[in-house]
């Protein structure tokens, strides 16, 4: 098994074993986070209806136009976390249930997080 494979194998170990224990309503939905090398994508999902209920990522349209390419990663994931906040208040939604999805609580994940909470999100 090379390097990638194993980083890989770990990743999704942490993942489910956080994903066990979240559980995303209607009245708390689930935040999880995705991070691509370029991108940074979140989503407030439903788990017992299945549904989401609302999405920001670094490529939409309202976000393409508040961030620019020589902005750092770490604050056009400060800009999403803002943008979901927004969505977020527009469904009546105050709280979360925060999944970073495997990831390590610093760095974007980090930052996103920091710029919800202060956008209103309760998590």
């Amino acid at each position: 098994m090379n390097r990638f494979e194993l980083k890989n194998k770990r990743h999704l170990r942490r993942k489910l074993s956080v994903r066990k224990t979240i559980f995303g309503t209607a009245e708390r939905p689930r935040l999880t986070v995705y991070r691509s090398l370029n991108n940074f994508f979140v989503q407030l999902i439903d788990d017992r209806n299945g549904k989401t209920l609302a999405a920001a990522s670094t490529i939409d349209k309202d976000v393409k136009n508040v961030i620019s390419d020589k902005m750092p990663k770490i604050e056009k994931s400060k800009v999403v976390g803002k943008v979901i906040a927004q969505k977020a208040k527009e469904h009546n939604i105050v709280s979360v249930v925060f999944d970073r999805n495997g990831y390590e609580y610093h760095g974007r994940v980090k930052a996103f997080a920091d710029s919800a909470r202060e956008n209103g999100l309760e998590f």
